[in-house]
């Protein structure tokens, strides 16, 4: 019997993909109970978790009222819970026209020579680090500062940002769940907004408080919470695709060399980092809005739904020798942005910050190697993300 205590220790822990691999097979779908009591179906092979992505019945709507142990005063929960990924319907397809108003392709091309420019700038600095780490030097600065320059957020707060990320992410469906973290992180958006509205600039959080369709616009909770996912979803994805990509090209030497020599190569490679270890391993919670079948499983009106994109990605049936990377993978049809109505509205600027990463990467440190390359990888605990801790190198300069 696989319990969530089994599944956590299995993301945060080592790799799941064993499991996850016997689980497809004789347990495709089943049901655990997270530490709140409330019971959690899990869904692992590739096409139920897309069949339960394209089916309207299991909403997002309540999800975060049910993850969150329902432990936020409402007001807060309504600034951190009502953005597109946690609304259904009519209601989704307000929001993501608003935003996608404004989150232009346009808008993340404008971005690329200044995505650059951070890029090297932090590969400088790694330089000259006397323990150079991959994760804390490159994957976890570079997203952080380019949704928060997108966003308009003071340089001076970034860091912030990524501690209120991460004791977020680790409290998920957690007997932890952070209130004081998600109360201090919604209070400081909310001034953030009342100073853009004063003050408005050339930024994206400006242009969403102006957006408008017809009389319609964004209301004061739905900006917050805007904010609250484009900071978790356009920062940590990116964070762990680098880091993971990281990782894997270290441990394929050759890899390396070919994608140093052949720069046209590195889409397709990105696009296999995306699928063999996805950065995020689980779509958003759901909940069935009436009782529907899936995977052979009944699942009952208001009982919780977990896809596990991670599983799906390494479903022989759809990418065959799927637990070997393959870096000419064609075709790859991942879900490791998901699938739907609620793809990643950011999947875009995630791939145009790992294209500039990872290429800038391979040309300034081509003999970069693992610290210890017999040392276990450490992954970070929860459900929600699938990144390291830390990936010490040697430059090789």
């Amino acid at each position: 019997m696989v319990t969530f205590a089994d599944l956590y220790a299995e993301y945060g822990v080592k790799s799941p993909h064993d499991l996850f691999e016997r689980l497809r097979e004789e347990r495709p779908l089943f049901q655990v109970e997270l530490p709140n009591g409330v019971p959690l179906w899990f869904v692992t092979q590739y096409a139920d978790c897309r069949a339960g992505l394209g089916d309207a019945r299991l909403s997002n709507r309540i999800g975060t009222r049910i993850v969150s142990q329902d432990i936020l005063p409402a007001e807060i929960r309504a600034s951190m819970g009502t953005h597109m990924l946690r609304v259904d319907g009519t209601d989704h397809t307000r929001l993501r026209r608003l935003v996608s108003s404004v989150f232009t392709a346009k808008r993340i091309e404008h971005l690329r020579p200044m995505v650059e420019q951070m890029t090297s700038d932090l590969l400088d600095k790694m330089a000259v680090q006397e323990q150079p780490d991959a994760i804390r030097d490159l994957a976890y600065p570079l997203p952080m500062q380019v949704i928060c320059e997108l966003l308009g957020v003071p340089v001076a707060d970034h860091e912030r940002f990524r501690t209120w990320s991460n004791a977020y992410l680790a409290g998920v469906g957690t007997q932890n769940f952070p209130v004081e973290v998600v109360t201090e992180f919604v209070h400081y958006v909310r001034a953030l907004v009342q100073q853009k509205r004063t003050e408005p600039d050339d930024k994206l959080l400006s242009a969403m408080i102006a957006a408008r369709d017809n009389e319609d616009r964004l209301a004061e909770h739905e900006l917050t919470s805007m904010c609250f996912l484009l900071i978790i979803a356009g920062y940590e994805t990116t964070v762990n695709l680098l880091g993971n990509g990281t990782a894997l090209l270290l441990d394929r030497s050759e890899l390396a060399d070919r994608l140093r020599a052949d720069h046209e190569a590195i889409p397709a490679a990105v696009e296999e980092f995306l699928r063999f270890e996805s950065p995020v391993p689980g779509a958003s919670f759901r909940v069935a809005t009436e009782t529907l079948a899936l995977g052979g499983q009944t699942i009952k009106e208001g009982e919780l739904v977990l896809i596990s994109l991670l599983s799906a990605n390494r479903d022989e049936q759809v990418f065959p020798g799927s637990m070997t990377f393959d870096a000419e993978r064609s075709p790859n049809q991942h879900m490791a942005f998901g699938y739907g109505m609620h793809y990643c509205l950011g999947a875009p600027l995630a791939r145009l910050e790992a294209h500039i990463a990872f290429r800038q990467l391979l040309e300034r440190f081509p003999r970069m190697e693992r610290l210890d390359p017999s040392a276990d990888l450490r992954w970070r605990p929860g459900l929600v993300m699938r990144g390291l801790t830390e990936l010490p190198v040697k430059l090789g300069q």
